[in-house]
């Protein structure tokens, strides 16, 4: 099924574009993803100081000052590095950034050692080969051959690369606005950990860049109980409450609802999608929605979460001995909420589904801690989309895919764009590495980027770094 995820990319080759396929350039890239990918960066037992120390040693390396260079974070193991390479002072700064975190990864559950850097059948293995050292490679390979060109941007290109963007508790984007802004204020951004390139077969369909974003939120159910000896059941059994709940969410679909972004890109796309999708597109767009055809949309998950708030069961707890009744039972439900709405709305919602009262639904922080209430107020409405963020990529697409139009879209997940858009930073979500939709293992077991793809990201960012920042 034909949908837009915010890690699928822009698949372009450095010939296509006349840029020199330096095979120098391409070793650096693999050295430093390679480097990333085995430094633990998890938040349970990882460093992103570490990364963030390795990547500011290559900066220095490549001639950046050691005042232009900094590591820096709330405690030691959650170091954020931030560079910046001077401009001719024309505009305020344009912010790159990425994070070095990555999400837990077991042994057991990998073919292959999750912390080691492997090259196989014509791709890259390793945690965060797609989420998303292999955006971080790119960024700091950019970074360092416009140093060594020489080459002076019409204002100074900023780069941040942070921790804690996939959990923990010292978010790096975060921190670094709230207490080093100076470093990182900057007219816009571009979010290398999103938007991108569809293609389908191979076949690109639109090329897009996320404009906006879902708001993320996690809520605890749970139920207790006296308990009880196991053979004596009783019906008011925790876990039952828990399950019946988690049935009846499973079953619940949030209303159709379309923004300014999603609108647009469903009309966009309705003029490339095959003729059955394009068809059900447009009736989605009707004053008086077809819920047959939204329906058949929503059948696929990432048009489905494009079309609606989603939230779906991802952890589960429950009782304290195989030979007793549960006295306490509960489950993580993680939501992603569609822009106009808040965290609150959607913990009532939720209690509404559930219609359960003996179950109590929480919202829980970023930093783990429950409340019975969730932050109420409603995130800003998205930023108009910037031309000279967008026309660098329509000059890229009108030469490499002329049928695909570049469609402003909305990521269904959730980015470090949470902090930097309401501190008045707008962000853009436009990536370089190309990942099949069919193959999309990122938070995944045995994840992997195609090797040509990720130098086809290195060639092309450097393209596109160079065309925002109009230097010499």
């Amino acid at each position: 099924m034909f949908s837009v995820r915010c890690v699928l990319a822009l698949t372009l080759t450095a010939a296509a574009f006349g840029a020199d396929p330096d095979s120098a350039y391409q070793q650096l890239s693999r050295d430093i993803f390679r480097q990333l990918i085995e430094i633990n960066t998890t938040d349970s037992v990882g460093s992103t100081t570490v990364a963030a120390e390795a990547m500011a040693k290559r900066l220095r390396d490549a001639g950046f000052a050691d005042k232009d260079v900094v590591v820096l974070g709330p405690n030691p193991r959650k170091g954020n590095m931030v560079a910046r390479l001077h401009g001719m002072g024309a505009h305020k700064p344009i912010l790159f950034m990425g994070h070095l975190d990555v999400v837990e990864a077991r042994r057991e559950d990998w073919t292959y050692d999750p912390f080691q850097f492997l090259e196989k059948d014509g791709y890259f293995y390793g945690r965060g080969t797609q989420d998303m050292k292999a955006g971080d490679a790119v960024l700091i390979t950019t970074f360092i051959r416009l140093k060594k060109e020489g080459y002076t941007p019409d204002r100074d290109l900023i780069l941040m690369l942070t921790a804690d963007e996939e959990g923990g508790l010292s978010n790096g984007a975060d921190w670094l606005v709230k207490h080093h802004r100076d470093l990182v204020d900057a007219e816009f951004a571009i979010n290398h950990d999103g938007g991108g390139v569809y293609t389908v077969h191979g076949k690109p369909l639109l090329v897009s860049v996320d404009a906006t974003e879902k708001l993320y939120g996690d809520y605890e159910l749970k139920a207790t109980n006296p308990g009880g000896h196991s053979s004596l059941p009783v019906p008011d059994n925790a876990i039952y409450h828990i399950a019946n709940a988690l049935a009846r969410l499973e079953r619940y679909r949030f209303p159709l609802e379309l923004n300014e972004i999603t609108r647009a890109y469903l009309e966009k796309t309705a003029g490339v999608a095959p003729p059955a999708m394009a068809a059900d597109m447009r009736a989605a767009l009707k004053p008086a929605p077809d819920a047959e055809a939204v329906a058949r949309l929503s059948a696929d998950p990432i048009n489905n979460s494009t079309l609606h708030t989603t939230c779906v069961a991802t952890r589960l707890d429950a009782g304290h001995a195989n030979n007793a009744l549960p006295q306490m039972a509960r489950a993580n439900v993680n939501c992603r909420i569609l822009p106009g709405h808040s965290k609150e709305e959607i913990r009532q919602e939720l209690i509404r589904v559930f219609a359960d009262p003996a179950i109590t639904v929480r919202y829980v922080a970023d930093n783990g801690q429950a409340s019975d209430t969730a932050p109420d107020r409603t995130p800003a409405k998205p930023e108009p989309m910037r031309a000279d963020v967008l026309k660098p990529l329509e000059k890229i697409a009108d030469r490499m895919w002329p049928s695909a139009p570049v469609v402003p879209t909305m990521a269904t997940g959730a980015s470090d764009a949470i902090y930097t858009n309401p501190a008045g930073i707008p962000t853009y979500g436009v990536s370089g590495i190309a990942v099949d939709l069919h193959d999309i293992r990122a938070h995944g077991r045995d994840e992997r980027v195609r090797v040509q793809s990720f130098y086809d990201g290195v060639a092309v960012y450097y393209l596109y770094v160079k065309a925002l920042s109009g230097g010499r």
